[in-house]
């Protein structure tokens, strides 16, 4: 007996080594015979904001997204909704947003608007698993719909839209393979997979991943396109980029490259092929090497346009970035990727719409000193792209832009293979988990980042309870202090920690993350500066000014175009020493507003009064530094000419400057170039 109990632990060793990594026992997970994820996605609902990212929520549900399908044609008359308008991807786009918002808030408005929606789309499944409106033949705007349908099970617990979506990816296992590399079908055609093994998880179809497999083999290969990578910096600068819509053109969307990313990864869950989490790494790499821009972004003013900060970056990339990473996080755990999200996240998205939530542009800046509708140096977009309106060029960033705050707070935290939970990434939220041996606990996290560096999480359970909570230390963070139950740990040089504990209801956890500043090394040897996840910009006084461009905004309550001139001057170059970067800078710390990325001065919809409103209250940490204007540095083609070569010669005198987070400066200066500090001693010293 003695001998048989040992040979059967043997085996069990042996089996739960080579699955590499425990299960988790209250949610979902990869099963055999797909990779033993990193992290566990929780379903939509686990995770609530809480603080300034409510509000910055709610600034989302009375803003554009909240009101759009009142009163812009495309979504009033949608043929996904039973009307008879616009059958292709707007409607699936909008609603790829406005469900988890919706579920986020707990809001009843928008939940039934959800409704309104999707009944005639779970209404509309035929026998053979197509759905959808129907004068759609295309099956690029059911992948986004996907992905609807399986927020929607997970916020509403709607069986009948677990049932449209296995119906459909049987129709997809049944049918000829239809992904031509020269339409959106085809390039985007792995963002099925998203929804696919997801499916597998709830389902455990095996034809599932034979859907997954014929997908991947038949459609464009994004693996051998991020090991060759052919839109290099060389390429950008000899204009050898192909700025078309055939298949090498597609190639170069930027929005194709940010869906495209997670393409290997997602097909890595399967093959178990290493080949496939090289290539997404190495795709990242050289997105920042060639194209790489403040903000965790890249460029791409339709297409992939170089590193220069003059150049724009589309609102679609940004958002599709975003939960790209956040896809590629769940599997493979990485850290730097959640570093990534939050760049993203904390700058490049509330930097490309008003602090309302009521304007969107097209493209931002990094170095962004008006915004018109003057002829820039875009790669393929039209002249309005810089507007901050209602649609100032093609109409997919006004249909897409919902989802990137509400899928940011569904990934914030993820269940482990240990039957704990993991904080990816900071912000007030509120986690209501099970975990351990099915045991419901709520974590509240408390805490002002990314403007402010202390984050309280405070356990809430009915029953002591053990169980891991794994916190993600950011590569920024040299050095992070944790205070839990009377003893403090001090860390250095890692990038995540485990508190493997008894957790009682009311214990605490504080964790201090240092707020200190760095440099980054930006085009031209220009820099840009850093404090926790957030870039700073030169604040330049603004004026607004509503315009008319080509199109009707129909000015319904907020819905409004604008134009944004600089009032101060913006051609400064930064004094500053590396050796000690805080030499001349100050740091104040303000109160977080009910509009996070506001700053005075912003333009805000006040829905009381039914008319726009001066913001007059300084953004949440505004620092005072050392400048000097650089007479030579002029605009060129209606935006800031390329910064001077650093390091800049000085002259004139040097002028306290200011400085605010990128994501509340609407007009900046982001890449600096630096003056030589050098040069400007040894002129003061002759001076004397």
């Amino acid at each position: 007996m003695k001998k048989n109990i040992f040979l059967i632990s043997i085996c069990l060793s042996i089996l739960f080594s080579s699955c590499g990594k425990q299960s988790n026992s209250n949610y979902k997970s990869n099963p055999n015979p797909l990779y033993k994820n990193a992290y566990i996605r929780l379903p939509l609902g686990t995770v609530k904001p809480a603080g300034w990212l409510k509000s910055q929520l709610e600034n989302q549900a009375s803003g554009l997204t909240g009101n759009l399908d009142d009163f812009w044609p495309d979504l009033v008359n949608s043929s996904w909704k039973g009307g008879n308008g616009e059958a292709w991807e707007r409607g699936p786009y909008y609603l790829d947003g406005l469900v988890p918002l919706a579920y986020l808030l707990n809001d009843e408005h928008l939940i039934s608007k959800v409704k309104i929606w999707v009944e005639p789309i779970l209404a509309s499944s035929r026998d053979s698993g197509w759905y959808g409106p129907e004068k759609n033949k295309d099956r690029w705007p059911l992948a986004v719909a996907n992905k609807v349908l399986m927020q929607y099970y997970e916020g509403s617990g709607d069986k009948r839209a677990l049932n449209v979506l296995t119906k459909y990816f049987r129709y997809l296992h049944d049918t000829k393979p239809d992904w031509p590399d020269k339409e959106w079908r085809g390039v985007r055609a792995m963002e099925n997979a998203v929804v696919g093994y997801w499916l597998f998880r709830q389902t455990g179809e095996p034809w599932i991943l034979e859907t997954i497999s014929s997908i991947q083999k038949n459609s464009s290969d994004w693996t051998s396109y991020y090991e060759k990578f052919p839109w290099d910096s060389a390429a950008s600068a000899d204009k050898k980029i192909p700025f078309n819509w055939g298949p090498e053109g597609l190639t170069a969307h930027v929005v194709n490259n940010a869906m495209a990313i997670k393409y290997p990864g997602l097909w890595f869950q399967q093959s178990k092929d290493e080949r496939f989490k090289k290539a997404v790494f190495a795709g990242i790499e050289k997105y920042d090497r060639n194209h790489g821009q403040p903000g965790g972004r890249f460029s791409g003013d339709e297409h992939l346009s170089g590193k220069n900060p003059g150049q724009g970056s589309e609102l679609c990339s940004v958002v599709e970035y975003m939960f790209s990473l956040e896809e590629l996080y769940e599997i493979f755990g990485n850290n730097t990727l959640a570093d990534r999200i939050e760049l993203l996240t904390y700058n490049s998205l509330p930097g490309t719409t008003t602090p309302d939530m009521w304007s969107h542009q097209y493209d931002q800046q990094a170095n962004q000193v008006i915004v018109s509708g003057a002829k820039r140096d875009w790669t393929s977009n039209g002249d309005y792209s810089n507007i901050y309106g209602l649609m100032p060029n093609f109409a997919c960033c006004l249909a897409n832009m919902h989802q990137g705050w509400p899928k940011f707070v569904e990934s914030m935290w993820m269940a482990t293979n240990d039957n704990g939970l993991a904080l990816v990434a900071y912000g007030p939220s509120v986690v209501k988990a099970r975990v351990a041996n099915n045991k419901e606990v709520t974590i509240s996290e408390e805490t002002d980042y990314p403007f402010k560096g202390s984050v309280k999480l405070t356990i809430i359970t009915e029953k002591a309870v053990r169980f891991p909570i794994e916190l993600r230390i950011p590569e920024w963070a040299d050095s992070v202090t944790i205070k839990l139950k009377g003893k403090t740990i001090k860390l250095k040089n890692i990038t995540s920690y485990k508190l493997d504990e008894r957790w009682r209801n009311g214990d605490q956890i504080v964790v201090e993350l240092p707020m200190q500043l760095r440099v980054k090394k930006e085009y031209n040897k220009s820099v840009a500066l850093l404090r926790g996840p957030l870039y700073y910009s030169l604040r330049i006084d603004k004026g607004y000014k509503s315009i008319k461009i080509n199109y009707d905004n129909f000015s319904y309550k907020g819905s409004v175009d604008w134009e944004i001139d600089p009032k101060s001057a913006w051609n400064y170059g930064l004094l500053i020493s590396t050796s000690n970067i805080m030499r001349g800078v100050t740091v104040t710390e303000n109160p977080v507003t009910k509009y996070p990325f506001s700053d005075k001065g912003d333009m805000v919809w006040s829905a009381d009064s039914g008319k726009y409103v001066i913001w007059m209250q300084d953004a949440p940490v505004v620092i005072k530094a050392r400048g000097m204007k650089i007479p030579e540095w002029i605009m060129k083609d209606n935006s800031a000419d390329v910064p001077p070569l650093s390091p800049v010669k000085p002259e004139g005198d040097a002028e306290v400057i200011t400085l605010v987070p990128y994501g509340c400066a609407r007009l900046r200066i982001t890449e600096f170039p630096v003056i030589d500090v050098v040069l400007m001693q040894d002129v003061m010293r002759s001076a004397k």
